[in-house]
């Protein structure tokens, strides 16, 4: 049907300006605004009864040379005593406050000798340790854990946990929380220790020795947070990926292991959950998609993923985002293996019954 011309749109438009239903309709569309109610026909509607997401923010990368030297500077401007506030979170320009909408990740420093006092909050949280010695350490529910480079570390909710420096060298971690999706439900408690670091009452490995694979028959889940902490150690997350490369791995996820809650085998944390994957040398991944976003850190290799019509070239140490409901595929077209380490929200879209995936093809 050919298209009205645009002075028989204009008499349309004006005639029905002008007719009583018209003007009857506004009047209520008012009368309704000012109670300060919302009739559903008064959202714009551009579609025809077909519908799925569209984020409102896209892709995006963030190179590690720029938040290290960030992280430098944070040292020389924000003093000792406040070393704790060092935290740099990855902020996407598309959103408020986040890296996605539900997902805070940044990296923190601390240099030899400081300390970052003891707290609790409702976030549940993870640290992936980029560069460290093991002399650091985070003490998590009285116990302490080293922080070695690959290692990852849970801070389950109302946990209380500091962080000490002891090594001639800084430490490097990679914070991930569910701050916004915390401040979108307004339950952000938190809570300052009563002593600047908390007293250190399990010795170390007490958390693998009860839940771990070898493990006390009954477990001691005496705990003020809602479950205990642990400490996934770079050198198990190696040798798992190892052996499965050895496989043929999957064709959208290539070789990934996730870090399974000790206890219940199932995500992370309830929130949060999170991933290694290893590339292989030439190896390129099918696309798929799904409703849980995730956030994902160069840690060795370099590659690319394509997501959506973008492609995003990474680097050792670089972060990017794969929004929800996105197509994603990645690339490794170099030699030698590249690590990426993740952390998404599949857990909330999971637990809320929102969660979907398409596999291309």
């Amino acid at each position: 049907m050919p298209l009205a011309s645009p002075v028989a749109r204009r008499e349309a438009y004006l005639s029905q300006a002008h007719d009583p239903a018209t003007k009857a309709h506004e009047a209520f569309d008012r009368k309704v605004r000012a109670k300060d109610m919302l009739g559903y026909w008064m959202i714009p509607n551009r579609s025809d009864g077909y519908r799925e997401p569209e984020p409102e923010y896209g892709p995006y990368l963030w190179h590690w040379r720029d938040m290290r030297e960030i992280l430098d500077e944070a040292v020389d401007n924000v003093p000792k005593s406040e070393a704790h506030r060092r935290f740099i979170g990855f902020q996407h320009p598309d959103i408020k406050m986040g890296t996605t909408p539900n997902l805070m990740l940044g990296a923190q420093m601390l240099m030899p000798g400081e300390e970052a006092p003891c707290h609790r909050h409702t976030m549940d949280a993870v640290r992936f340790v980029v560069a460290g010695d093991g002399i650091t350490a985070t003490v998590v529910e009285g116990e302490q854990f080293a922080m070695t480079r690959g290692d990852l570390i849970t801070t389950p909710n109302w946990s209380w946990h500091d962080h000490v420096s002891g090594g001639p060298s800084e430490t490097i971690w990679l914070d991930g929380a569910v701050a916004p999706l915390t401040t979108h439900f307004r339950i952000g408690f938190a809570e300052p220790h009563q002593a600047p670091q908390q007293t250190v009452s399990r010795p170390k490995g007490w958390s693998a020795a009860q839940f771990g694979p070898v493990r006390a028959k009954y477990p001691d889940h005496s705990t003020t947070a809602f479950r205990p902490p642990y400490r996934y150690p770079w050198a198990d997350t190696r040798a798992a990926l190892d052996m499965l490369a050895e496989g043929d791995g999957d064709p959208h996820e290539a070789v990934t292991v996730t870090f399974a809650d000790p206890v219940t085998g199932g995500p992370t944390l309830p929130t949060v959950d999170c991933e290694m994957t290893l590339l292989r040398a030439g190896e390129v991944t099918q696309a798929h998609r799904h409703t849980a976003a995730a956030v994902y850190h160069a840690f060795e290799g370099a590659g690319a993923a394509v997501i959506g019509d973008r492609r995003i070239e990474w680097q050792q140490g670089d972060t990017f985002v794969v929004p929800s409901w996105s197509w994603h595929a990645f690339e490794n077209r170099s030699g030698s293996p590249a690590l990426l380490f993740s952390i998404n929200d599949e857990p909330v879209m999971r637990a809320l019954g929102f969660w979907r995936e398409e596999q291309a093809g």
